[in-house]
């Protein structure tokens, strides 16, 4: 492929310097603009930078946004759906995809509205009168945020009382220390399975193969014990159309193709020996997981996203096995703390005890004259990654990576990809769901 101008292009926190940085890495022409001061010197020294993005519209040959959310407001889709009616190519969403995930009641309704299965729910914005539901029928629930405060991903609470009194005396707790921001959350019930994403990329008229099966681990500690982060690692596979993805994503090509999005968006379900119930869209790439997925390529990053703005089929060549990426992150993560971060995060050196960086993936990082330090303020400054035949060597693979890196103060979860080995594997293959539709 001849060389290309990729603009990259974060309206709020700086997420997608890593795969920037591949393409460039291969060759193209790129410039990464970042809108929030406190991140701007995230993958300095790493990527090309440009501090006004409109005035590179017409140098770029493809503008990729990494995410939905402009400040606390959603608005990147109606910016990526003007610019692709100005005839750019674009992976960006649209401002109904951008709603799958700031409405979950407006996506429950596109689910329905598509034939796909979803579990009983519903939307306050009275904590009254989600107490008296519960009361009237016991049962366990999950707490989702609507609105500004849902990307708070610690105000998730799933509930493990049969009866759901857990569930009340967390919706007072809440009224009473969230009350004046909290305007309004979701009661979905709760069902016991195996939590698995489906993820399609999608170039503006269908799905193209293959197709990504993910599993996240949000909470902060091994076991899925403590507060819950963004993201702490994931594992992953790739395969052809299967029935867990055509009784899902499949379901919503038409709608997709209605409204030209372009990129990739990921459906989060739960699957047990009932039924596939999803959860939660991500219309926009996950993070760390397009670091996952791009280590996973076998063909240039570049061209696939060229071919995908332009609505083409990619023929994505991925590694046939298994990939796992592990968060590595700096205190006070994942919380703010601006007295932490400074006396024990700040400018932290990241030292090697190798020469090879092979799956090793920048997040939070800048290099100063060839010495990489951690950037920003979140202190997420590296994902390391593994492939393998199975995902025990993938993790054999990550796990001996990060034991070559040192950064004062780091911490990461050692059991990524462990639930597909003690069991989760089997179950998906003992209900059929990764098999033909």
């Amino acid at each position: 492929m001849d060389s290309k101008r990729f603009l990259f292009v974060s309206l709020d926190a700086a997420l997608i310097g890593d795969v920037a940085w591949q393409v460039s890495r291969e060759g193209h022409d790129v410039k990464y603009y970042i809108e929030a001061e406190s991140d701007k010197e995230i993958a300095d020294g790493f990527v090309p930078k440009t501090d006004d993005w409109e005035a590179e519209l017409e140098w770029a040959d493809v503008i990729v946004f990494d995410d939905i959310w402009v400040g606390s407001e959603v608005g990147t889709g109606e910016l990526a759906e003007g610019l692709r009616e100005d005839g750019h190519a674009v992976v960006g969403g649209t401002p109904n995809t951008d709603r799958l995930e700031e409405d979950r009641g407006y996506a429950m309704e596109v689910l329905e509205a598509h034939d796909v299965t979803t579990l009983d729910h519903r939307e306050f914005s009275d904590f009254g009168a989600a107490i008296d539901y519960v009361n009237a029928n016991p049962a366990p629930y999950v707490i989702k945020p609507l609105g500004e405060v849902q990307n708070v991903k610690r105000l998730v609470y799933v509930g493990r009382e049969n009866d759901g009194s857990d569930v009340v005396d967390v919706l007072r707790a809440y009224e009473k220390a969230w009350g004046h921001r909290m305007k309004g959350f979701q009661l979905q019930r709760r069902v016991e399975g195996v939590e698995v994403a489906v993820c399609g990329f999608f170039n503006g008229s269908e799905f193209v193969e293959p197709i990504n099966f993910n599993f996240e681990h949000k909470k902060l500690f091994p076991g899925n014990i403590g507060p819950s982060t963004g993201e702490m690692g994931t594992s992953m596979f790739w395969a052809a159309r299967n029935d867990l993805f055509e009784r899902t994503l499949g379901k919503l090509a038409d709608f997709l193709a209605e409204e030209g999005y372009v990129g990739s968006i990921d459906l989060n379900c739960i699957v047990n020996d009932n039924g596939v119930y999803p959860l939660e869209f991500t219309p926009r790439f996950g993070y760390p997981t397009i670091t996952l997925q791009e280590e996973s390529f076998e063909s240039p990053t570049g061209q696939f996203f060229y071919d995908l703005a332009h609505g083409e089929d990619p023929n994505l060549q991925v590694h046939q096995g298994y990939q796992i990426g592990v968060r590595v992150v700096l205190p006070p993560f994942p919380f703010d703390d601006e007295k932490t971060y400074d006396e024990n995060s700040r400018n932290a050196a990241v030292v090697f005890d190798t020469d090879r960086r092979e799956g090793i993936h920048i997040e939070d990082a800048k290099n100063v004259d060839g010495q990489w330090r951690a950037a920003g303020e979140s202190g997420m400054p590296l994902v390391v990654t593994g492939k393998g035949e199975t995902m025990g060597a993938a993790r054999e693979q990550a796990y001996g990576r990060i034991d070559d890196i040192v950064i004062p103060n780091l911490y990461y979860r050692d059991d990524i990809g462990e639930r597909w080995i003690d069991g989760d594997g089997d179950r998906l293959l003992s209900w059929g769901y990764l098999g033909p539709a």
